[in-house]
């Protein structure tokens, strides 16, 4: 795992939100939900039997921000959004 991603995951709330992975060039490249972001932020790295399209994300992802938000639905609307706004490379 990255040093910066990995340094990272240890600041990530327990609330629910929205989290985007970004490359080298600062492009978001995936964008995804969580009802527990620093769960759902962690599985990515120490699930062993993760899909080739994570693998090929993660491995391209070189930081990770999110959005605190108060619910699950609110996390799924502001994800929708953002998807069609930025239009990730991995969604």
């Amino acid at each position: 795992m990255k040093i910066a991603l990995k340094n990272k995951l240890s600041e990530i709330p327990i609330d629910p939100g929205v989290y985007q992975f970004s490359n080298i060039k600062n492009q978001i490249i995936y964008i995804g939900k969580a009802k527990n972001l620093r769960n759902r932020l962690r599985s990515y790295f120490n699930n062993k039997s993760q899909s080739a399209k994570n693998i090929a994300m993660i491995r391209n992802a070189t930081n990770v921000d999110w959005i605190v938000v108060r619910n699950e639905v609110e996390a799924l609307l502001t994800e929708a959004n953002l998807i069609k706004t930025h239009s990730p490379k991995y969604n």
